[in-house]
């Protein structure tokens, strides 16, 4: 199987929606984080955001960002509510302002902390509980703590990043910690990290041979047509994926038009939207310099128009 990571402010619903339309492979996805709230009630936008009815496009599962167990569980329950039998703790998100909260990444160097945060919320959980991590705060064995209190809670699935928080999305991943974990985890595990061609992902299936569920977040977002790549061992032609890629961004960017207004708001998301896009398109990095020095949507039409005539 083959997940799509959740990027803030990237793979929203708009996104998630729209890319099985165009490209194939992709099995699941989890969706970026939405924090619990003690005020939180069933009619908040964020809430609504993962309405059955909103989410057509690849089968998502929720992902809550909280310490709080109570609030936490309150929300789960919400999203179970809904339609979801499965919810996602984020113990992995590695920015400095979520840390110093003590949320993400900032409880892995804390085990009692997960360990309460399990004690209270598992017994008032309606869903089962996956939970996405990353293998430390600062450094790379304290996820070696966490594995024997995993173990003792019924868990779905683990997701394991092979980073510490420290080192963000730089640095190697920490493969000989990975293996301990897997060899620990009495869990499913998930493998996550830099996954970015299908050479990469064969490499890592010949030396964790029991794992079947692979999740790609920046190699995707790059490379949309990575997951069919690696599913069916055969490649598009590099101007049919260009025309492809065309049809998928102009959907984005007129699904992203209908919710956002002002005339930079729609083009500061494709901007966004362009900094994984198309890593695999010759000259990329001078065409989104290009792309940003758009400043109205206009001119941002007008610039992606002529981008695309030329590639192919």
């Amino acid at each position: 199987m083959i997940y799509l990571a959740p990027l803030q402010g990237m793979t929203d619903r708009i996104y998630r929606n729209l890319f099985p339309a165009y490209f194939k492979g992709v099995d699941l996805a989890i969706a970026p984080f939405i924090s619990s709230s003690k005020k939180m009630k069933p009619t908040n936008n964020l809430l609504r955001e993962f309405y059955p009815d909103r989410n057509t496009g690849i089968p998502s599962i929720p992902q809550i960002m909280s310490s709080a167990p109570v609030d936490f569980a309150k929300l789960a329950n919400a999203l179970y509510d809904i339609g979801y039998g499965t919810v996602n703790w984020n113990l992995g998100c590695p920015f400095p302002m979520v840390v110093k909260k003590g949320r993400g990444a900032g409880l892995l160097c804390c085990p009692d902390s997960v360990e309460y945060f399990l004690e209270k919320a598992m017994p008032a959980l309606k869903p089962k509980l996956s939970i996405k991590l990353r293998i430390g705060l600062k450094y790379p064995d304290e996820v070696l703590q966490l594995i024997p209190i995993f173990n003792r809670y019924p868990i779905a699935e683990l997701i394991i990043h092979p980073r510490t928080a420290l080192q963000m999305y730089e640095g190697e991943v920490d493969l000989d910690i990975f293996e301990q974990c897997l060899n620990l985890s009495q869990h499913g595990v998930v493998y996550n990290g830099d996954i970015d061609s299908s050479g990469k992902l064969e490499m890592l299936s010949k030396r964790f041979g029991s794992i079947n569920r692979w999740m790609i977040g920046r190699g995707l977002l790059g490379n949309p047509f990575l997951a069919e790549e690696i599913k069916f061992r055969a490649e598009k032609p590099y101007d049919e994926k260009i025309r492809i890629l065309r049809v998928f961004h102009d959907q984005l960017f007129a699904e992203y038009s209908t919710i956002l207004s002002g005339p930079a708001h729609i083009t500061n998301k494709m901007k966004e939207v362009w900094t994984y896009m198309g890593s695999f398109i010759e000259n990329r990095e001078k065409i989104r310099k290009r792309i940003n020095k758009t400043h109205h949507r206009d001119q941002y039409v007008d610039v992606v128009n002529k981008i695309f005539d030329e590639l192919v």
